[in-house]
This record gives C-alpha cells, sequence and structure tokens, in this order.
C-alpha cells in the first residue's frame, strides 16, 4: 500500500528519530546488563522408604539446579498438585541464576517417581523431604550450617506451599520458607462453613465440626484435584502469570509454569527435561495405577469417595484431610516466613493463608504476608513477586540485601479498564493486620436495606446458582464484564440486600462480615443437616452492572432450624477480597440456596432470609491502609531516560531547522499547481534516470504524463511526493518547494505503485480509517463528495473483499480525493480494468478537473490519454520530448481527414489551396497535409465548390506522434 502523503507529512525524519530514541531506551530498560549466569543441572533418583521402619523403597526423581558459584545455600522446591519437578524449571532456573542451589524433585505419585500419593502426610512425603535434605548436606555444592545441616529455604506453591510449611514444622535444619498461594487445613479448604458467632477478624479460617458435618462440600474444585490424581492430569497450579504492578495484560508470560528455562547448558540442561505433561505412572519405575484410586493410598480415595458420595466427611476422612494439612504443624514453625496469597482463588483463599500466619506468628517467628492480584484462578506469581521471594531467600539465607520485614504487602486492581488492562498497584501496611503488629483493622459498617425474602432449594439442588468456573477462573479474573456475565443467581434462589450509593470510594481489604435471620417455612420440613446458603458481596454500579471480587462466595450452614419458623441468627463471614468500590457504586449481598461449585443440599425446602435487625443491617467491612509501593527503577534504565531525552532534544531542533526549510515559497506561483525546473534524479554507477525535466501545469488540467517502460514516469512521481529527493532542480507545488514531509503535500491527494485496503472492512470503513491515520477533522474529509466523483455507488457500504478490481481503483481514487485536494495525482489508474471501467474512470477523472481542480495522470495508455487528458507531457528516456495540450501533440504537421461526397473533386480544390503539399484519396476520405493551412479555411473552400463534407478532423492519432517523438 501506498504511504499515504499527508501520513508522510507527520512522519518526517525527526519523528522517525524520536521513534527510533524511544524504542532504544525501551530495549536499553528492558535488556540493560549482563546475559543471565549459566546453569548447570544434573538429575539424580533419590531412595526413600515408602513408610516409616519400612524396608521397601521409593524412588523420587530429582534435578539439581547449580549456580555459577558453588559453595551456596539450597533451596527445595517441590511442586504443585498433579504436576512434576518440570512444573518449576523456570522457577528453579531463576532462583539458580540468582546464586542458589537449587533441588527440583517429583513427589511419590507423580512423574517418574514411584509410591502413591498421601496428601504431604508426614509419614509419608514430608518424609521424603526429609530425605532429600539429608542428601543436600552431602554435596560438596551446599553450603552447610553443621554437619548434615544443610543452609536451605523452602519454597513452593499449592501442594507444594504445604510441603514446606510442614516440613519446617518438623525440621529445624530448614531456615525459611516462603509458601505460595497453599492451605492451611484441607479440612476447612474443600469443606468450609463460613457461618460463625463472635467477630471476624481479616480473614476467617472456617472449620468444619468435628463429625465434619458443618462444612458445605467444595465439589468442583476437589474432583479436579482427584481426577489429577487418578488419570495424571495436572493440576500443579495457574498456567498464567498474574498481573503487576506497572505490567498491562499483554506484557504477562503465559504459562510459566511450563516454560523451558533460559541460560541452560547441556550438561544435563534443564530444557532437556520431560515435559510438564509427563503423566504418573508412565516414568520407567512407576507405581502402577491402583484400580479406582489410580495413583491415590487406599485411605485417601476412600476419604474422597465418602465425601464425594455424600457431601459430609466422616472422623476417618477429616484424619486424613488433616494428616496432610500444614496446620497440624504451624504451631512448631518458628523460621522466617513469607506467606503469598492470591486475591483471585476460590481453591485455597485468603483465609487459609490468614491461618497459617496467625498460627506462626503466635511462635514468635518473624511473618511477611503478600496478597498478589493471582491464585489458582488468577495465576502464578510474576517475575516481580518471585524476585520478591528471592529477595527474601538471599536475605534470610545470605544475609545479603535489604531486610525485607514483615510489612503486609496486597495488590489493588482498580475497577476501571484501558485498552483491555487493569490499573494495578501494591500497597504495603506496616505490618499484617490481626497480629499485633502497628497496623490495625479498621472496619467501616456500610448500611443494608431488603426486606425478609422467601427463598427455594429446588429438588437436587439444580439447577444452580453460577460463582465461579474452578479451573477456568484465570481468564475470568482478568475480565470485570465477562465476570459479571458468567456470574448466575438463580430466581427465586436468592435473597438480595443493598446498600446506598457510595460517596466515596471504599477499599474492602478482608473478610467483610453480617449479621442474619434464618428461618424455616412453619409446616415444611426441615432438611436433614440444616440448611445450606452461599453469601457474596456483589460491587454493583450505577448501570445494573455487577461484579463479584474474585468470584468469591461463603457457603455457610446452618445445622437446626426450629421447625415453628423460629429465626435463626447467624454471623457470617464473607470471603477474603481486595475490590476497590467506586464512588457511586453499591454494596450488594446475595444469599443463595445453590452453587454449582458445591455439593448443594438434596431436599427441597423453604427458607426465609433477612438482616439480623430487620428490613436494615450493616455489612462491615474491613480496611487496612497504606502506601503504595514503589517498584526501584534499574539505573541503567535511567541512562536509557536520558539518552532519549538527549536524542528528543536534538530531533527537535533539527524539526525546527527543517521546518524553516519548508517554507521556501516562490510567492509568483503560489496559485500554479504545478511546476517542475530542471528536475534530475541520478543513480550511483552512472544511471540517470531523469534528466532535465521541466513543466508546468496549471488549474483544470488533467496532464497525462506519457513515456515508455523506463522514461522515468514513476521517478518523476516519487520525487513530487516527497519520497526520493531530487539529484539536481526542484519541484513546486502553489510555490512551495517539496521536501520530505513538505506540509504542502497535505494538498496532493494521490496514489503511487498501487492501493491496499483491508478486506474484512467495507470500502466506506476503509475510507474512515485512512482519514483517521492523518489526523485532520472529519468535516474536512468531504466524504460524500469523493465517493460521489468515484462513482461507487451503494458497493462502498460492502466489504473489499467482494470488489472487482475497478472497483478497488475507484476506491482508490476515492481514497486520494479525500479532502477534495486540489492536486490529484495518480499512477497508472486503470491498470486491469476493462474497457467499461475505463469508461467510468475517464468520466471520474473529468469530473474532477472541472470543479476547477488539477489532475496528473501517469500512464502507458495511449488511446486513454488521448480520451482522457486535456494536455501531455512525453518522456523518453527520462527527458522530456514534447510538451503540450493533446491536440496539437496529435496532430503534428498538421494532417487532416476530410469525409465528402465527391472525393476527387473535393481533391483538386484542397491542391489549388496555396501551401498544401501532399493530398490523396481513400475512399470517401481525402488526407491532406495542409502544411499550416487553418482547417477551417480548408474546410470552407470545399463548401465553397459545393462539396458536402460529412466529418472533418486530424488525421493522425496520438499514438502515431508518440512513436515519431520517442523514434519506434
Amino acid at each position: 500500500m501506498a504511504i499515504p502523503s499527508r501520513l508522510r507529512g507527520r512522519w518526517s525524519l525527526p519523528a522517525l528519530v524520536v521513534l527510533v530514541a524511544l524504542v532504544g531506551g525501551v530495549v536499553v530498560w528492558t535488556r540493560g546488563g549482563d546475559d543471565p549466569p549459566q546453569v548447570h543441572t544434573r538429575d539424580a533418583v533419590i531412595d526413600v522408604p515408602e513408610a516409616p521402619g519400612s524396608d521397601r523403597a521409593l524412588q523420587i526423581d530429582t534435578t539439581l539446579y547449580l549456580p555459577e558459584k558453588t559453595p551456596a545455600p539450597a533451596i527445595l522446591l517441590p511442586h504443585g498438585f498433579g504436576g512434576s519437578k518440570n512444573s518449576v524449571a523456570t522457577e528453579a532456573t531463576e532462583l539458580a541464576q540468582r546464586g542458589f542451589v537449587v533441588l527440583t524433585y517429583s513427589a511419590r505419585g507423580f512423574g517418574r517417581s514411584t509410591g502413591q500419593i498421601s496428601l504431604n502426610s508426614v509419614d509419608h512425603e514430608v518424609n521424603d523431604a526429609k530425605r532429600l535434605l539429608d542428601w543436600l548436606a552431602t554435596r560438596q555444592e551446599v553450603m552447610t550450617d553443621a554437619p548434615g545441616d544443610p543452609r536451605v529455604g523452602v519454597t513452593g506453591g499449592s501442594y507444594g506451599g504445604a510441603l514446606a510449611l510442614s516440613l519446617a514444622g518438623v525440621d529445624p535444619r530448614v531456615d525459611t520458607i516462603a509458601p505460595t498461594i497453599t492451605f492451611n487445613d484441607l479440612a476447612s479448604a474443600l469443606l468450609p462453613n463460613h457461618g460463625a458467632t463472635g467477630e471476624a477478624v481479616d480473614t476467617r479460617t472456617p472449620t468444619p465440626g468435628p463429625s465434619g458435618d458443618a462444612g458445605v462440600f467444595k465439589r468442583s474444585w476437589s474432583g479436579l484435584f482427584f481426577s489429577a490424581g487418578l488419570g495424571g492430569g495436572n493440576m500443579s497450579g495457574p498456567t498464567q502469570e498474574a498481573p503487576e504492578a506497572g505490567q498491562d495484560d499483554d506484557q504477562q508470560v503465559g504459562a510459566a509454569a511450563t516454560a523451558a528455562p533460559e541460560g541452560s547448558t547441556a550438561e544435563g540442561s534443564a530444557t532437556g527435561q520431560p515435559g510438564q505433561g509427563q503423566q504418573p505412572g508412565q516414568g520407567r519405575g512407576a507405581a502402577p495405577l491402583n484400580g479406582t484410586c489410580g495413583r491415590f493410598a487406599e485411605d485417601v480415595c476412600a476419604a474422597y469417595n465418602e465425601i464425594a458420595t455424600t457431601g459430609t466427611a466422616g472422623q476417618a476422612s477429616l484424619d486424613v484431610l488433616r494428616r496432610g494439612s500444614p496446620s497440624e504443624l504451624t504451631g512448631r514453625i518458628t523460621q522466617p516466613t513469607m506467606i503469598v496469597q492470591g486475591e483471585q482463588d476460590t481453591l485455597f483463599g485468603l483465609d487459609q493463608a490468614d491461618a497459617n500466619a496467625r498460627q506462626i506468628a503466635a511462635t514468635g517467628a518473624k511473618v511477611k504476608v503478600v496478597w498478589y492480584a493471582g491464585g489458582h484462578d488468577g495465576g502464578s506469581p510474576g517475575p516481580e513477586l518471585r524476585g520478591q521471594i528471592a529477595d527474601w531467600m538471599d536475605f534470610h539465607l545470605n544475609g545479603a540485601g535489604t531486610d525485607p520485614g514483615t510489612t503486609f504487602q496486597y495488590a489493588v486492581q482498580g475497577a476501571f479498564r484501558s485498552s483491555g488492562s487493569v490499573a494495578l498497584r501494591d500497597v504495603v501496611a506496616p505490618a499484617y493486620p490481626g497480629l499485633g503488629g502497628q497496623a490495625a483493622v479498621n472496619r467501616q459498617d456500610v448500611a443494608l436495606t431488603g426486606r425478609e425474602q422467601a427463598v427455594i432449594n429446588p429438588a437436587g439442588g439444580n439447577p444452580a446458582s453460577v460463582s465461579s468456573l474452578p479451573g477456568l477462573g484465570a481468564a475470568v479474573s482478568r475480565s470485570s464484564s465477562l465476570s459479571s456475565r458468567l456470574t448466575i443467581d438463580m430466581p427465586g434462589q436468592t435473597a438480595v440486600f443493598t446498600s446506598e450509593a457510595l460517596t466515596s470510594q471504599l477499599l474492602v481489604t478482608g473478610a467483610s462480615t453480617v449479621r442474619l435471620k434464618i428461618a424455616a417455612v412453619p409446616g415444611q420440613a426441615v432438611p436433614e443437616g440444616g440448611a445450606v446458603l452461599f453469601a457474596k458481596l456483589y460491587d454493583a454500579d450505577a448501570n445494573g452492572g455487577k461484579v463479584l471480587p474474585g468470584s468469591a462466595v461463603a457457603p455457610f450452614r446452618v445445622p437446626e432450624l426450629p421447625a415453628d419458623g423460629t429465626p435463626v441468627e447467624v454471623s457470617v463471614s464473607l470471603p477474603g477480597v481486595v475490590r476497590p468500590v467506586e464512588s457511586g457504586h453499591r454494596l450488594q449481598l446475595a444469599v443463595s440456596t445453590t452453587d454449582q461449585a458445591f455439593a448443594n443440599a438434596q431436599e427441597p425446602a423453604v427458607y426465609r432470609i433477612a438482616l439480623a435487625d430487620g428490613d436494615t443491617g450493616n455489612v462491615r467491612v474491613p480496611v487496612v491502609t497504606g502506601s503504595n509501593r514503589v517498584s526501584e527503577v534499574p539505573a541503567d534504565a535511567l541512562w536509557g531516560i536520558a539518552g532519549v531525552l538527549a536524542l528528543s532534544a536534538v530531533a527537535a531542533v533539527v524539526a525546527w531547522f527543517r521546518r524553516r526549510l519548508a517554507t521556501d515559497l516562490d510567492p509568483e506561483l503560489a496559485e500554479v499547481p504545478l511546476v517542475i525546473k530542471g528536475l534530475k534524479k541520478s543513480y550511483p554507477g552512472g544511471l540517470t534516470a531523469v534528466n532535465d525535466l521541466s513543466f508546468r501545469v496549471e488549474h483544470g488540467q488533467v496532464l497525462g504524463l506519457l513515456g515508455p517502460n523506463g522514461a522515468g514516469k514513476t521517478t518523476s512521481l516519487r520525487m513530487l511526493m516527497g519520497l526520493i529527493q531530487p539529484s539536481e532542480g526542484e519541484i513546486r507545488v502553489f510555490g512551495h518547494r517539496i521536501t520530505p514531509g513538505a506540509p504542502v503535500l497535505s494538498r496532493i491527494g494521490s496514489f503511487v505503485e498501487g492501493s491496499g485496503f483491508l478486506p474484512h472492512l467495507s470500502g466506506k470503513a476503509n475510507l474512515e480509517l485512512y482519514w483517521s491515520a492523518t489526523g485532520r477533522p472529519l468535516e474536512q474529509a468531504h466524504f460524500d463528495e469523493a465517493l460521489e466523483i468515484a462513482g461507487l455507488g451503494k458497493a462502498v457500504h460492502r466489504k473489499v473483499r467482494t470488489y472487482s478490481q475497478g472497483m478497488r481503483q475507484r476506491l482508490a481514487i476515492a481514497q486520494a480525493m479525500l479532502g477534495l485536494p486540489d492536486l490529484l495525482v495518480l499512477d497508472e489508474p486503470a491498470n486491469g480494468l476493462d474497457p467499461p471501467q475505463i469508461h467510468a474512470m475517464r468520466d471520474v477523472l473529468r469530473r474532477y478537473a472541472a470543479a476547477g481542480r488539477t489532475v496528473l495522470v501517469s500512464s502507458h495508455l495511449l488511446a486513454e490519454v488521448e480520451q482522457t487528458c486535456s494536455h501531455v507531457v512525453v518522456m523518453h528516456k527520462g527527458a522530456l520530448v514534447a510538451a503540450g495540450p493533446v491536440e496539437e501533440i496529435a496532430t503534428g504537421s498538421g494532417e487532416a481527414t476530410f469525409r465528402v461526397d465527391r472525393p476527387e473533386e473535393a481533391a483538386e480544390v484542397l491542391r489549388s489551396l496555396d501551401g498544401v503539399l501532399e493530398v490523396q484519396v481513400d475512399g470517401e476520405q481525402v488526407h491532406a497535409a495542409l502544411n499550416g493551412t487553418p482547417r477551417a479555411e480548408a474546410l470552407q473552400a470545399l463548401v465553397a465548390a459545393g462539396v458536402s463534407v460529412d466529418q472533418a478532423g486530424p488525421r493522425r492519432r496520438l499514438e502515431d506522434a508518440f512513436l515519431e517523438l520517442v523514434g519506434e
């Protein structure tokens, strides 16, 4: 597609210099510094006992990542559920590049490791990790604090994060931990109950009662996990990185967990490891699948079968869940702990991180808490947060860097979006609320209103409301509009209570609480086990749209409802979220009887739900104040910015001088559309494409630039459009000298070397897009006038891919005519057109010139130039050979043809005239070389002699003149 002259005027050399400078600055910023250090890897299979006291050994498949300098502190990096050691290859490589020895491994039951899955039980997976620490202590590459005691930190996500917590609770050799998006108690995570009495802190850990019947089974997530153990599906964690402050969604690195590491070498290269898709049981030596239980241990399988079938957990099942839960060991953790939890996580919510933080802090250990804009529904930690984890390890293992302290950091995603990306910032408070630090939870009461409402629990719990899509939430969490469309509260099943519009922004930071009254309908049976309900707090805007922050829902069970309809008052702790609710928005509390992600009550029932204080009540909203976190800007980035500014200043000076030159104006030619004087264009090697070309074009002319291939026509047009510089001479348009980017180019409409359009858009849309690119006001486009002249009619509203070649050419002419430029320059406009299309093109150009404008047409179709153009310039071998009106060029020496009724008598009359040199008779036509005698005088003589003349005109065609002029 040709570059529009209007755009060329805007993208001048200084603008390109600035663009290059900006790109250079970004490159300096983002790629400054040395290449990442090389990382070597070594694979090893380590034997561990199948169980304490067992003489049977299992094989744990490991990879050791070695930095350039050893010995160095070690980091044990377990993977998420359903993954393998390859799932954390990227993180391992990054940590090794930071100078740590990193050990990754496939947990028993996953990847190439043998054994059965026991959910991180102390006697199995945790004991395996202890044996791995024993092995690290024997490695000369690992720094040790004492014989058998490696200096080691542990970090990992989800299943791996729970392993880090449990290992720190049983093995004092662990020096520090950084668990991410993990759980405290599997029983409360998979069977939550958010109904409680008393005051809730910023988040709560809802815990099933001793019999397990107090919890509501998280059916969808549990099913996904069990399937991962059955068939080797990957549930290792989010497959995208969460957005970070200062980063657009488009900048996120997708599939971080599966990305191949960089900076690896061939010696046991990390890039040579099996992919994350390696399924359990496929590796050599892996244990066979255990019937319907897959790779799960039998007691784990039995527990899942019971809960999935009944929706409740018996004591044996609770024991299995808690055996693999860090909650049994967090009270023993005294190591510095950095807890990272996601704000977009319907599997392990902020309540699980809160429980871990409170229990570890109770031992006096140093605890830092970070909530980030991700989670199992929102993405894994991004590069910056992974860097913070590495900084934590560096300080507590090496004593390097600044003490990360015990501040509380949370991410705030703005409610508004720009160009598809959310605004994101990190806020830092002095300490984690609820831990007795300097920061405190401030609660703000927001009044809710709404009458008591009756809701129905349908038979079988179907159809069910939708709050989240477990396992698919990452896509939803990035789009508030998509999230609101996927959140469905079934009519008749949901009670709604709404606040007044807020007068200022309210930043919800944690778990809100609300007191409700729940009652059965007198005379109707109360389901065994009580009422199962689901509470959620929406951010509702003034237009009726609403967003469920984090897609989070709080299930709660009211175990005993009096049959006489006496209400039971319950305090409900809503899910922990971070959400800025903007001024003018409302908080909306919805309490539903069903949710598709959970096991719903099967018996039909009707409940009455009301606010505890009647038609009004308060939702207590936690607010944690802090300061915005500012990322450090690297020094090389500052130098890059300085370089950009310096280059921009130089470009501005150059632009100033160029603009001064662009004002070169000859006042005497201010009304002349085009004057070319002494134009020459030479190329290295002695080639001269245009030599001493001079001509002038006036208003109202249609000038044809005529010449054989290689005559220099296109080169001349390119110089006219400022695309190339002439070697000598000058071109002036309305008196202004043409230079690249000259402002007067905006008065020229053109297409040179073909046109290009977007085929999926209509002709009109293509023209509008083109005009928008010029930056000129819409009212100056004159779309209707240009389209009327081009003659496209209703076809302009069709998609361009349906156009014929002729229609495309006419659309190109319409594009060149936008803004009704004073000078229209067209290069071979009739190429590819059939005769009717050429005839239509001829009318278009004539009508345009008739309005007082000027048209310059380059063509090799001599007949078309003769019929279309009023004037012609003939070029040959880069030089001008003729210029003038078409008729004068065509007639040359004045040969004329007369069609008469008496040819012989007419010939005698013409021979008798002075100056006539040659007369020939050709049927009814008589040809005569008038040799300067006016044709009108010859015609008058014929009529006076009584000869009837039917037609008179020049004999020679433009083609004849052209061939004579160019010597062919």
